[in-house]
Protein backbone atom coordinates (compact mmCIF):
# COMPACT_ATOMS: atom_id res chain seq x y z
CA UNK A 1 0.00 0.00 0.00
CA UNK A 2 2.78 2.12 0.77
CA UNK A 3 4.81 1.97 -2.24
CA UNK A 4 1.30 1.96 -4.51
CA UNK A 5 0.51 5.13 -2.71
CA UNK A 6 4.10 6.73 -2.88
CA UNK A 7 6.04 5.04 -5.57
CA UNK A 8 9.72 4.80 -5.09
CA UNK A 9 10.12 6.82 -8.14
CA UNK A 10 7.91 9.77 -6.74
CA UNK A 11 9.94 9.40 -3.42
CA UNK A 12 13.70 9.72 -5.45
CA UNK A 13 11.88 12.94 -7.06
CA UNK A 14 10.51 14.10 -3.89
CA UNK A 15 14.10 13.63 -2.13
CA UNK A 16 15.93 15.44 -4.95
CA UNK A 17 13.60 18.61 -5.13
CA UNK A 18 14.70 19.36 -0.94
CA UNK A 19 18.21 18.35 -1.75
CA UNK A 20 17.83 15.30 0.52
CA UNK A 21 19.34 12.68 -2.14
CA UNK A 22 22.19 9.91 -0.46
CA UNK A 23 25.66 11.22 -0.51
CA UNK A 24 27.56 8.05 0.42
CA UNK A 25 26.16 4.43 1.35
CA UNK A 26 23.99 4.20 4.67
CA UNK A 27 22.27 1.40 6.84
CA UNK A 28 19.41 3.94 6.67
CA UNK A 29 19.13 5.65 3.19
CA UNK A 30 16.90 8.57 2.50
CA UNK A 31 14.21 6.72 0.81
CA UNK A 32 14.15 4.02 3.67
CA UNK A 33 13.24 6.73 5.92
CA UNK A 34 10.50 8.30 4.13
CA UNK A 35 8.90 5.08 3.88
CA UNK A 36 10.08 4.36 7.70
CA UNK A 37 8.32 7.74 8.73
CA UNK A 38 4.89 6.87 7.13
CA UNK A 39 5.25 3.05 8.89
CA UNK A 40 5.77 4.58 12.52
CA UNK A 41 2.66 6.70 11.26
CA UNK A 42 0.62 3.62 10.39
CA UNK A 43 1.67 2.12 13.21
CA UNK A 44 1.21 4.67 15.67
CA UNK A 45 2.90 3.20 19.54
CA UNK A 46 5.30 1.01 18.23
CA UNK A 47 8.94 1.11 19.38
CA UNK A 48 11.14 3.00 16.36
CA UNK A 49 12.61 -1.10 16.07
CA UNK A 50 9.51 -2.68 16.21
CA UNK A 51 7.92 -0.78 13.14
CA UNK A 52 11.35 -1.35 11.28
CA UNK A 53 10.98 -4.91 11.68
CA UNK A 54 6.99 -4.53 10.57
CA UNK A 55 8.25 -2.32 7.67
CA UNK A 56 10.81 -5.16 6.18
CA UNK A 57 9.08 -8.24 7.50
CA UNK A 58 8.99 -11.52 4.64
CA UNK A 59 11.95 -9.27 2.35
CA UNK A 60 14.46 -11.43 2.97
CA UNK A 61 12.33 -14.55 2.38
CA UNK A 62 11.22 -12.91 -0.65
CA UNK A 63 15.04 -12.26 -1.98
CA UNK A 64 14.12 -8.70 -2.27
CA UNK A 65 18.07 -7.99 -0.78
CA UNK A 66 20.83 -9.95 -0.80
CA UNK A 67 23.03 -8.76 1.47
CA UNK A 68 21.71 -9.24 5.34
CA UNK A 69 20.10 -5.78 7.11
CA UNK A 70 20.20 -5.65 10.87
CA UNK A 71 17.69 -3.21 12.00
CA UNK A 72 18.81 -0.21 13.18
CA UNK A 73 19.39 1.10 16.56
CA UNK A 74 16.52 4.05 18.46
CA UNK A 75 19.52 6.11 18.27
CA UNK A 76 20.13 5.87 14.39
CA UNK A 77 16.78 5.65 13.23
CA UNK A 78 16.45 9.04 15.06
CA UNK A 79 19.70 10.57 13.34
CA UNK A 80 18.51 9.25 10.27
CA UNK A 81 15.02 11.00 10.72
CA UNK A 82 16.93 14.76 11.63
CA UNK A 83 18.79 13.92 8.16
CA UNK A 84 15.62 13.71 6.82
CA UNK A 85 13.98 16.52 8.09
CA UNK A 86 10.27 17.87 7.37
CA UNK A 87 10.87 19.22 3.47
CA UNK A 88 10.63 16.28 2.34
CA UNK A 89 7.20 14.88 3.41
CA UNK A 90 5.98 18.24 3.30
CA UNK A 91 6.37 18.27 -0.64
CA UNK A 92 5.45 14.75 -0.88
CA UNK A 93 2.29 15.58 0.84
CA UNK A 94 1.99 18.24 -2.06
CA UNK A 95 2.82 15.82 -4.46
CA UNK A 96 0.71 13.63 -3.56
CA UNK A 97 -2.95 14.52 -1.22
CA UNK A 98 -5.27 15.89 -3.99
CA UNK A 99 -9.26 15.78 -3.96
CA UNK A 100 -10.10 12.05 -5.69
CA UNK A 101 -13.63 12.43 -5.78
CA UNK A 102 -15.15 11.44 -9.29
CA UNK A 103 -18.17 12.71 -10.71
CA UNK A 104 -19.50 9.62 -10.18
CA UNK A 105 -18.53 9.33 -6.56
CA UNK A 106 -22.06 8.76 -3.82
CA UNK A 107 -22.27 12.00 -1.54
CA UNK A 108 -19.38 13.97 -2.67
CA UNK A 109 -20.82 16.89 -4.38
CA UNK A 110 -23.79 18.66 -4.24
CA UNK A 111 -25.64 19.87 -7.77
CA UNK A 112 -22.16 20.63 -9.45
CA UNK A 113 -20.14 22.03 -6.52
CA UNK A 114 -17.55 19.36 -4.87
CA UNK A 115 -17.87 19.59 -1.40
CA UNK A 116 -15.09 21.11 0.75
CA UNK A 117 -14.39 22.29 4.70
CA UNK A 118 -12.11 24.63 6.35
CA UNK A 119 -11.43 23.92 10.16
CA UNK A 120 -8.35 24.04 12.46
CA UNK A 121 -7.09 21.96 15.36
CA UNK A 122 -3.74 21.33 17.37
CA UNK A 123 -1.75 18.46 17.89
CA UNK A 124 0.02 17.57 21.52
CA UNK A 125 3.62 17.66 22.24
CA UNK A 126 6.32 16.20 23.94
CA UNK A 127 6.79 18.57 26.62
CA UNK A 128 10.59 19.04 25.46
CA UNK A 129 12.32 22.71 26.11
CA UNK A 130 12.60 22.79 21.93
CA UNK A 131 9.01 21.80 21.61
CA UNK A 132 7.68 24.52 23.99
CA UNK A 133 10.19 27.18 22.60
CA UNK A 134 8.82 26.70 18.65
CA UNK A 135 5.09 25.88 19.35
CA UNK A 136 4.07 27.24 22.95
CA UNK A 137 1.37 25.82 25.29
CA UNK A 138 -2.16 26.45 25.91
CA UNK A 139 -3.13 29.63 27.85
CA UNK A 140 -3.53 29.72 31.31
CA UNK A 141 -6.80 29.36 32.87
CA UNK A 142 -6.01 31.95 35.67
CA UNK A 143 -5.66 29.90 38.53
CA UNK A 144 -2.02 30.62 38.75
CA UNK A 145 -1.27 27.32 37.31
CA UNK A 146 2.65 26.77 36.06
CA UNK A 147 3.45 25.10 32.62
CA UNK A 148 -0.23 23.99 32.15
CA UNK A 149 -0.47 20.71 29.21
CA UNK A 150 1.11 19.66 26.67
CA UNK A 151 3.08 21.81 24.09
CA UNK A 152 0.47 22.21 21.05
CA UNK A 153 1.10 22.59 17.37
CA UNK A 154 -1.48 24.30 15.56
CA UNK A 155 -2.88 22.85 11.97
CA UNK A 156 -5.43 24.51 9.81
CA UNK A 157 -6.60 22.37 6.95
CA UNK A 158 -9.02 21.74 3.55
CA UNK A 159 -10.96 18.25 3.73
CA UNK A 160 -13.28 16.44 0.62
CA UNK A 161 -16.45 16.31 2.71
CA UNK A 162 -17.30 13.09 0.75
CA UNK A 163 -13.91 11.16 1.02
CA UNK A 164 -12.43 13.02 3.47
CA UNK A 165 -9.27 13.78 1.83
CA UNK A 166 -6.89 16.07 3.54
CA UNK A 167 -5.77 17.97 0.25
CA UNK A 168 -4.18 21.03 2.17
CA UNK A 169 -2.64 22.09 5.24
CA UNK A 170 -0.88 24.75 7.08
CA UNK A 171 0.84 24.32 10.24
CA UNK A 172 2.17 26.40 12.47
CA UNK A 173 2.82 27.80 16.59
CA UNK A 174 -0.07 27.97 19.15
CA UNK A 175 0.60 31.70 19.16
CA UNK A 176 -1.09 32.04 15.35
CA UNK A 177 -4.70 31.91 15.23
CA UNK A 178 -6.57 29.90 12.98
CA UNK A 179 -7.34 32.76 10.47
CA UNK A 180 -4.07 33.49 9.51
CA UNK A 181 -3.40 29.63 8.57
CA UNK A 182 -6.66 29.93 6.37
CA UNK A 183 -5.10 32.42 4.30
CA UNK A 184 -2.53 29.80 3.12
CA UNK A 185 -4.77 26.83 2.42
CA UNK A 186 -6.79 29.24 0.46
CA UNK A 187 -4.44 28.32 -2.61
CA UNK A 188 -5.97 24.98 -2.84
CA UNK A 189 -9.67 25.90 -3.61
CA UNK A 190 -11.20 26.06 -7.35
CA UNK A 191 -14.13 27.33 -9.08
CA UNK A 192 -16.75 24.23 -8.74
CA UNK A 193 -16.11 23.31 -4.89
CA UNK A 194 -18.12 24.76 -1.80
CA UNK A 195 -16.42 25.72 1.11
CA UNK A 196 -18.15 25.06 4.21
CA UNK A 197 -16.70 27.12 7.46
CA UNK A 198 -17.63 27.67 11.22
CA UNK A 199 -18.22 31.28 12.31
CA UNK A 200 -14.78 31.32 13.87
CA UNK A 201 -13.29 31.62 10.45
CA UNK A 202 -15.44 34.79 9.41
CA UNK A 203 -14.08 38.15 8.27
CA UNK A 204 -14.77 40.01 5.12
CA UNK A 205 -11.11 39.98 4.35
CA UNK A 206 -10.84 36.46 4.08
CA UNK A 207 -13.76 36.06 2.52
CA UNK A 208 -13.24 38.03 0.00
CA UNK A 209 -9.86 36.36 -0.17
CA UNK A 210 -11.38 32.75 -0.33
CA UNK A 211 -14.10 33.94 -2.76
CA UNK A 212 -11.36 35.73 -5.35
CA UNK A 213 -10.29 32.22 -5.78
CA UNK A 214 -13.19 31.12 -7.45
CA UNK A 215 -14.91 28.86 -5.22
CA UNK A 216 -18.65 29.47 -4.22
CA UNK A 217 -18.43 30.20 0.09
CA UNK A 218 -21.05 29.02 3.01
CA UNK A 219 -20.18 30.08 5.99
CA UNK A 220 -21.85 29.99 9.50
CA UNK A 221 -21.37 33.68 11.26
CA UNK A 222 -22.01 34.81 14.51
CA UNK A 223 -25.91 35.99 16.16
CA UNK A 224 -24.65 39.88 16.65
CA UNK A 225 -23.48 40.17 12.94
CA UNK A 226 -25.86 43.16 11.23
CA UNK A 227 -27.26 41.90 8.51
CA UNK A 228 -29.69 44.54 6.51
CA UNK A 229 -32.13 42.82 4.31
CA UNK A 230 -31.52 44.24 0.98
CA UNK A 231 -34.24 42.10 -1.10
CA UNK A 232 -36.37 39.10 0.36
CA UNK A 233 -36.29 36.06 -1.38
CA UNK A 234 -39.15 33.31 -1.94
CA UNK A 235 -37.19 30.47 -0.63
CA UNK A 236 -37.02 32.76 2.79
CA UNK A 237 -33.56 33.52 2.51
CA UNK A 238 -32.52 37.32 1.63
CA UNK A 239 -29.82 39.64 0.28
CA UNK A 240 -27.83 41.45 2.39
CA UNK A 241 -24.19 42.69 2.33
CA UNK A 242 -21.21 42.19 4.93
CA UNK A 243 -18.80 45.26 5.63
CA UNK A 244 -15.55 45.23 7.16
CA UNK A 245 -15.40 45.68 11.16
CA UNK A 246 -14.00 49.09 10.87
CA UNK A 247 -16.52 50.80 8.52
CA UNK A 248 -18.96 51.29 11.91
CA UNK A 249 -21.26 53.20 9.26
CA UNK A 250 -21.07 51.49 6.42
CA UNK A 251 -19.76 54.53 4.80
CA UNK A 252 -17.89 51.82 1.83
CA UNK A 253 -20.01 49.25 -0.30
CA UNK A 254 -20.47 46.02 1.30
CA UNK A 255 -20.12 42.50 -0.19
CA UNK A 256 -23.07 41.19 -1.80
CA UNK A 257 -23.84 37.87 0.30
CA UNK A 258 -27.17 36.03 0.30
CA UNK A 259 -28.61 34.97 4.17
CA UNK A 260 -30.09 32.04 5.01
CA UNK A 261 -31.93 31.63 8.83
CA UNK A 262 -33.29 28.36 10.06
CA UNK A 263 -33.53 26.81 13.31
CA UNK A 264 -33.19 22.81 14.38
CA UNK A 265 -35.70 21.02 16.30
CA UNK A 266 -34.47 20.72 20.11
CA UNK A 267 -31.59 23.43 19.70
CA UNK A 268 -32.38 27.05 20.75
CA UNK A 269 -31.34 30.12 18.59
CA UNK A 270 -31.37 30.80 15.20
CA UNK A 271 -28.67 29.60 12.96
CA UNK A 272 -27.38 32.27 10.30
CA UNK A 273 -25.52 31.15 7.38
CA UNK A 274 -23.81 33.38 4.56
CA UNK A 275 -23.34 32.28 0.80
CA UNK A 276 -21.83 33.51 -2.16
CA UNK A 277 -24.41 31.56 -4.36
CA UNK A 278 -26.76 34.43 -4.96
CA UNK A 279 -29.71 32.60 -7.10
CA UNK A 280 -32.05 30.72 -4.84
CA UNK A 281 -32.70 28.45 -7.96
CA UNK A 282 -29.35 27.03 -8.05
CA UNK A 283 -29.04 26.12 -3.88
CA UNK A 284 -32.46 26.76 -2.42
CA UNK A 285 -32.25 28.11 1.34
CA UNK A 286 -33.78 24.68 2.78
CA UNK A 287 -31.11 22.34 0.61
CA UNK A 288 -28.60 24.75 1.84
CA UNK A 289 -29.49 24.65 5.55
CA UNK A 290 -29.40 20.71 5.37
CA UNK A 291 -25.81 20.91 3.21
CA UNK A 292 -24.11 22.51 6.14
CA UNK A 293 -24.15 19.35 8.37
CA UNK A 294 -21.75 17.97 6.15
CA UNK A 295 -19.10 20.81 7.74
CA UNK A 296 -18.88 18.01 10.08
CA UNK A 297 -17.07 15.73 8.02
CA UNK A 298 -14.03 17.32 9.07
CA UNK A 299 -14.93 16.05 12.71
CA UNK A 300 -14.94 12.90 11.87
CA UNK A 301 -11.63 13.22 9.71
CA UNK A 302 -9.62 14.72 12.52
CA UNK A 303 -11.44 11.47 14.73
CA UNK A 304 -9.95 9.16 12.11
CA UNK A 305 -6.51 10.51 12.41
CA UNK A 306 -6.28 11.62 15.65
CA UNK A 307 -8.20 8.34 17.76
CA UNK A 308 -8.07 5.47 15.27
CA UNK A 309 -4.69 5.89 13.20
CA UNK A 310 -2.56 7.58 16.11
CA UNK A 311 -4.14 5.84 18.93
CA UNK A 312 -6.21 7.07 21.93
CA UNK A 313 -5.11 10.80 23.27
CA UNK A 314 -2.63 10.79 20.50
CA UNK A 315 0.35 12.75 21.84
CA UNK A 316 3.17 12.58 18.52
CA UNK A 317 6.44 11.09 19.46
CA UNK A 318 8.95 13.59 18.60
CA UNK A 319 10.81 15.25 20.77
CA UNK A 320 12.32 18.76 18.28
CA UNK A 321 9.89 20.66 16.42
CA UNK A 322 11.23 19.36 12.87
CA UNK A 323 10.66 15.69 14.05
CA UNK A 324 7.13 16.91 15.01
CA UNK A 325 6.30 18.56 11.55
CA UNK A 326 7.67 15.50 9.78
CA UNK A 327 5.79 13.29 11.54
CA UNK A 328 2.42 15.22 11.06
CA UNK A 329 2.76 14.96 7.58
CA UNK A 330 3.24 11.40 7.88
CA UNK A 331 -0.02 10.90 9.69
CA UNK A 332 -1.57 13.07 6.53
CA UNK A 333 0.05 10.99 4.10
CA UNK A 334 -0.77 8.03 5.22
CA UNK A 335 -4.54 9.07 6.19
CA UNK A 336 -4.98 9.88 2.84
CA UNK A 337 -3.60 6.69 1.55
CA UNK A 338 -6.04 5.05 2.88
CA UNK A 339 -8.90 7.41 2.18
CA UNK A 340 -8.09 6.64 -1.41
CA UNK A 341 -8.10 3.18 -0.87
CA UNK A 342 -11.12 3.57 0.63
CA UNK A 343 -12.64 5.81 -2.47
CA UNK A 344 -11.47 2.87 -4.78
CA UNK A 345 -13.14 0.59 -3.45
CA UNK A 346 -16.57 2.20 -2.71
CA UNK A 347 -16.24 3.31 -6.55
CA UNK A 348 -15.99 -0.57 -7.85
CA UNK A 349 -19.44 -1.11 -5.88
CA UNK A 350 -21.39 1.82 -6.40
CA UNK A 351 -21.43 2.98 -2.77
CA UNK A 352 -21.08 5.97 -0.68
CA UNK A 353 -17.05 6.03 0.86
CA UNK A 354 -18.77 7.10 3.98
CA UNK A 355 -20.22 3.52 4.24
CA UNK A 356 -16.92 1.78 4.67
CA UNK A 357 -15.46 1.34 8.12
CA UNK A 358 -12.17 3.49 8.44
CA UNK A 359 -11.23 1.28 11.05
CA UNK A 360 -11.56 -2.13 9.49
CA UNK A 361 -9.55 -0.40 6.50
CA UNK A 362 -6.48 0.29 8.98
CA UNK A 363 -6.56 -3.04 9.60
CA UNK A 364 -7.06 -4.79 6.28
CA UNK A 365 -3.41 -2.16 5.93
CA UNK A 366 -1.27 -2.55 8.40
CA UNK A 367 -1.97 -6.05 7.97
CA UNK A 368 -0.91 -5.71 3.66
CA UNK A 369 2.03 -4.16 4.92
CA UNK A 370 3.85 -6.77 6.95
CA UNK A 371 2.29 -9.30 5.16
CA UNK A 372 3.71 -7.64 0.93
CA UNK A 373 6.10 -5.70 1.69
CA UNK A 374 7.39 -4.11 -1.08
CA UNK A 375 10.84 -2.46 -1.03
CA UNK A 376 14.43 -3.09 -0.24
CA UNK A 377 15.79 -1.00 2.46
CA UNK A 378 19.43 -0.84 0.85
CA UNK A 379 20.02 1.28 -1.77
CA UNK A 380 18.73 -0.21 -5.29
CA UNK A 381 21.51 -1.14 -7.90
CA UNK A 382 21.99 -1.79 -11.67
CA UNK A 383 20.53 -5.15 -12.26
CA UNK A 384 19.04 -6.84 -15.33
CA UNK A 385 15.35 -6.43 -15.52
CA UNK A 386 13.02 -9.26 -13.95
CA UNK A 387 15.23 -9.75 -11.15
CA UNK A 388 14.34 -7.06 -8.64
CA UNK A 389 16.51 -7.01 -5.42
Amino acid sequence: MLTQAFPQSLVDEVLAETGRVQRRNRLLPARLVVYFVLAMCLFSGQSYEEVARLLTTGLQGARRWRASWVVPSTAAIWKARSRLGVAPMRQLFARVCRPVATPGTQGAFYRDWRLTAIDGTTFDLPDTKANVEAFGRPPRSGRGEQDVGYPQLRMVGLVECGTHAVFDVALAALRTGEQTLARTVLRSLRQGMLLLADRGFYGVDLWREAAATGADLLWRVRKDLVLPVVEQLPDGSYLTEIFDRSDIHHTRRGVPVRAVEYTIAGHEGVYRLITTILDPDKAPAAELAALYAQRWEFESTLDEIKTHLGGSHLVLRSQHPDGAEQELYGFLLVHHAIRHLMHQAARQVDQDPDRISFTRSLRVVRRQVTDQAAFSPRPARPRHQGHPR
